[in-house]
């Protein structure tokens, strides 16, 4: 297997287990603190935000990169 190929599947993997990780915390948080339906909701949308980002940084990187 090449380097790079590696790399590639081990970033997928491990930022896909470090955001659902995330997701743990932020839903324990929530339960913790008894922020209710809006409250979680809100924290989520704030992790979702993030996590966005972070796709939509890829698939600009992907496509400038194919040109």
């Amino acid at each position: 297997m090449e380097p790079e190929v590696f790399e590639e599947w081990m970033m997928i993997g491990l930022v896909g287990g470090l955001i659902l990780f995330m997701a743990f915390i932020v839903w324990d948080l929530a339960r913790k603190s008894n922020a209710g339906r809006l409250g979680t909701l809100v924290l989520f949308f704030a992790l979702g935000l993030g996590v966005l980002g972070f796709v939509i940084k890829t698939l600009v990187i992907g496509s400038l990169e194919g040109f």
